[in-house]
């Protein structure tokens, strides 16, 4: 994963997270749930008991999300359940985006979802 997409500020990497996420707008959730579970990396290869919480420093939970999402085949559709289930009051490691950064993403998000098809990045999907 690109050290960039880390960070949804960034015009061209929240353009492309939008575009990816939107794959995903007439997926249910169950579905989105049971491949999460499935085959995310922290429900296999970390213990869930033993797995660090974010800790509120941005570099840091940023830094906490890239190492526990690097490589994980389902990120994309853990970021799209995790903005279904909690919204804006988003909390830990999902999608391998920190908390302030899945909350900066999430309006743009729901605005996407809400307008499919307006074009553009952004609005189509």
């Amino acid at each position: 994963m690109n050290h960039k997409e880390h960070y949804p500020f960034d015009r061209d990497a929240l353009d492309l997270r939008l575009l990816r996420l939107a794959r995903f707008r007439h997926v249910p959730d169950d579905v989105l749930c049971e491949l999460v579970t499935r085959d995310g990396l922290c429900f296999w290869l970390f213990d869930r008991d033993e797995m660090p919480e974010p800790v509120g420093d941005e570099d840091v939970d940023r830094r906490l999300a890239a190492y526990m999402c690097e490589g994980c085949p389902v990120a994309d559709e853990c970021l799209e359940l995790e903005f279904r289930a909690a919204g804006e009051r988003t909390t830990g490691v999902w999608g391998g985006l920190s908390e302030s950064d899945r909350r900066a993403l999430y309006a743009t998000w729901r605005w996407h979802r809400d307008n499919p098809d307006d074009g553009g990045p952004r609005g189509g999907g």
